[in-house]
């Protein structure tokens, strides 16, 4: 089986899938795209490829079972969350509410590629090149077992948890399992579940205020600690650091805007060190209720990936993603969602619990 990682997956050939019949082919596959393959990563024609393995089904880079004792949250923290599940009314999910059904659409483009340039926007650099429009359909039964499937440019991508281990399947490299642990899926924390919004930032640190397009916010701060860190990295790719900034309306109490940074440090026998730093942000807007919950219905999501190391003698190589997407419909306790709906594929089953796989890829985490 090939490697993913949670937000992207490595851009090999289609004819290089061969390698996934075995655990030893993995590793092959994986050491020999650190040392052949990193160029595409930064080529037109891998862009929809990168483009569904960033912003397609990417995870949440913590659990949504609490790190810390509600003791050690500060006051300030836990009324932002008090806050927010009062605006949201989220706490009616609690109990009576099984399961969420939701579907959309997207838009996804890639922007040009630079080296050593800064200071273009996102927006500015994504809208260069012909962008990408899908959909998708995901399913939920509380509290983590998920399902989602995203059409995009002709590509069909699937993921999903059965509550044990976290999975995705992609047209160009199989089914394949994650590491680090059940973790939701970010697409949810965008504002389409409050109350995993509530769960995930229940433990999280006050960090002060700031100000996301005209609107006065509270930050509060996540970073995964280094046992999380540790189970998501190898003896090829080391995670650094992983945190995680939510941005709550003062006035509303609502999630407004999300961003989580991390880096990567990836070397291959022989070979100089790469650092690969990754920053998605997202704006959540248009909160609407649904049976007396309010749910986000629009957003737009920016990703800037930096690559940078002694050996890139013309500096770091940036490339930039931005993604819009829209709710069409959401519905709560859909008759007929069962467990089994959400049981792993073969592929990822028997390698599992002996072995959860990684999603590896350095562009994230």
């Amino acid at each position: 089986m090939g490697r993913l990682e949670p937000l992207s997956e490595e851009p090999i050939n289609e004819e290089d899938d061969s390698a996934n019949s075995s655990k030893k082919g993995m590793r092959q596959t994986w050491r020999n795209w650190i040392k052949t393959h990193l160029s595409l990563v930064f080529t037109k024609r891998s862009d929809l490829k990168i483009l569904l393995s960033v912003l397609g089904c990417p995870l949440f880079p913590l659990s949504l079972h609490p790190q810390h004792s509600i003791h050690e949250v500060s006051s300030s923290a836990q009324y932002i969350i008090q806050h927010f599940t009062a605006a949201t009314g989220c706490r009616k999910l609690e109990g009576p509410v099984k399961n969420i059904f939701a579907t959309g659409k997207v838009t996804m483009a890639m922007g040009d590629h630079d080296l050593g340039s800064a200071g273009v926007s996102a927006a500015g650099a994504a809208s260069s090149t012909v962008c990408q429009k899908g959909c998708f359909v995901m399913w939920q039964m509380v509290p983590n077992m998920w399902l989602i499937e995203l059409v995009v440019g002709g590509h069909k991508v699937i993921a999903g948890s059965d509550g044990n281990v976290a999975w995705r399947h992609t047209p160009w490299l199989s089914a394949h399992a994650a590491k680090g642990g059940v973790r939701p899926l970010r697409r949810a924390l965008q504002g389409l579940d409050p109350l995993a919004v509530s769960a995930v930032f229940s433990p999280a640190q006050y960090v002060g205020e700031k100000q996301i397009s005209g609107i006065d916010c509270f930050m509060l701060k996540l970073s995964a600690d280094q046992t999380d860190l540790a189970e998501r990295s190898d003896s090829t790719a080391e995670m650094i650091k992983h945190v995680i900034f939510g941005y709550f309306s003062q006035r509303s109490g609502l999630l407004v805007y999300l961003e989580d940074s991390y880096l990567t440090r990836i070397q291959s026998p022989g070979t100089y060190p790469t650092y690969w730093e990754t920053t998605m942000s997202t704006k959540i807007d248009d909160y609407r209720a649904v049976e007396g919950v309010m749910i986000a219905h629009t957003g737009q999501t920016n990703v800037v990936i930096t690559r940078f190391g002694d050996n890139l003698k013309s500096g770091p190589a940036i490339t930039r993603m931005e993604e819009t997407w829209t709710i069409d419909d959401v519905a709560f306790n859909v008759p007929g969602l069962s467990l089994d709906c959400f049981i792993a594929p073969n592929e990822v089953q028997k390698h599992y619990p002996e072995e959860k796989l990684d999603w590896r890829s350095p562009l994230q985490c």
